[in-house]
């Protein structure tokens, strides 16, 4: 609960309902996003190295990349609602057509048009919770939205696992179905949300403000150190399981340990942590997250590796909610989807980046992989924890007391 504020259950209730039909279309979604987290993994059984699944990979980084600053602006100029939609249906076709796709350069191209289509609606969705909930609330809006997203791949990947041992081909048709579904819950119960001007929508304010603001550039750069962490998880972190003689049905159910675990526990976690300096606590998740991977050196069985995935997603549920709160209140109203697309830029660069140089590492030395990942965690850590006199805008949307995030570090 929020300081002087009411308990959990009445923040949740107090939540509009366009809201809760965002976190149910976001479940939709994300329950179906079977075929990345296992597209290494059919990948290779298709005969290609892990450089060739890591150059796909990369490619599908391209594209979720091009999204980030193109949702953006679609979503202030053309609409919350629209570009959700847009994303759904041509996320959908790309799928399909994905499934399809026989030879590496098809196969990245597509890859890279799934990508694009498929990532269009994060900064959207993201803009248009900021834009339904007020100050005061959106930690607790971010969480939610969290285990709307999280529930989804609590389940989806040990459904895409026990596909995946019949026919890798279910999982791109489940992954366009549930696409579909969300794009029908957009159009018809979501609403528009804020749009720009025309002379308002171009990029050159939101440039301005990034030059502008050492916040927004701060936790920028922290979050690319702790992206590449991340990305592991659905590239190298799938091969050293499955490398030490565990299945990939393994792999989806340690997957899907993170989703239930953040269904079960974040937004409990959040009642507490949003009372804390902001930057203190997203610096505490970091370090826990970069300690997850690094215990992966030395993992060996499923208990192990559990453990390790329990610390890491402990890392998650403390920083994440806030830095989402963090970043939409840096934002004014009519910039945010652009506020929300700079975001993305950082997660799409370590996308395109992160799985290329795991696998080249962990080719080499997956006791070096391992260790630089809990590196990268400090460094992240240390990033947020680097003290300026700029203030972030509206902090009240992180905790009623403003002093706890306004206080120095």
């Amino acid at each position: 609960m929020q300081q002087n504020g009411p308990g959990l259950i009445a923040a949740l209730r107090a939540l509009p309902r366009p809201a809760w039909i965002l976190f149910l279309g976001t479940f939709l979604n994300k329950f179906g996003a079977f075929v990345i987290p296992f597209l290494v993994l059919y990948l290779t059984r298709q005969g290609y190295s892990t450089a060739q699944a890591a150059l796909a990979i990369g490619a599908y980084g391209v594209g979720n990349f091009v999204a980030s600053g193109l949702g953006g602006y679609l979503a202030d100029r053309m609409g919350r609602r629209k570009t959700i939609a847009l994303s759904m249906f041509s996320g959908a076709l790309a799928m399909i057509l994905l499934s399809q796709a026989r030879g590496l350069y098809p196969i990245c191209l597509i890859t890279a048009l799934t990508g694009l289509t498929g990532e269009l609606y994060r900064p959207a969705s993201s803009a248009l919770l900021a834009d339904l909930v007020p100050a005061g609330q959106r930690v607790t809006a971010y969480a939610a939205y969290r285990l709307a997203f999280n529930a989804g791949w609590a389940f989806g990947p040990a459904t895409a696992g026990f596909l995946a041992t019949h026919s890798f081909f279910w999982l791109f048709v489940g992954d366009a179905l549930t696409s579909v579904l969300f794009g029908v819950v957009a159009l018809i119960a979501l609403p528009q949300g804020v749009r720009s001007s025309e002379q308002q929508s171009g990029w050159s304010e939101a440039l301005r403000a990034l030059g502008q603001s050492k916040e927004l550039r701060r936790i920028l750069f922290a979050s690319l150190a702790i992206a590449l962490v991340f990305f592991q998880m659905s590239s190298t972190f799938g091969l050293h399981v499955t490398s030490v003689g565990l299945s990939s049905g393994t792999y989806g159910a340690l997957l899907s340990l993170n989703g239930v675990l953040v269904v079960c526990f974040e937004l409990l976690l959040t009642s507490f942590t949003q009372r804390l300096p902001a930057r203190r606590t997203m610096a505490a998740g970091y370090v826990l997250i970069g300690t997850g991977f690094a215990l992966n050196a030395f993992a060996r069985s499923v208990p192990a590796f559990g453990l390790a995935m329990i610390i890491f997603t402990l890392g998650e549920m403390v920083a994440m909610p806030v830095s989402s709160a963090y970043i939409a209140d840096l934002s004014p109203a009519h910039l945010r989807g652009r506020y929300m697309g700079i975001f993305g830029f950082t997660w799409a660069l370590a996308l395109v980046c992160g799985p290329g140089l795991g696998m080249m590492i962990y080719a080499r030395s997956p006791l070096l992989l391992w260790l630089s990942c809990g590196g990268l965690g400090l460094l992240a850590a240390f990033i947020i924890l680097l003290k300026t006199e700029q203030r972030p805008i509206n902090r009240r949307s992180v905790t009623e007391a403003p002093q706890k995030l306004g206080e120095p570090l």
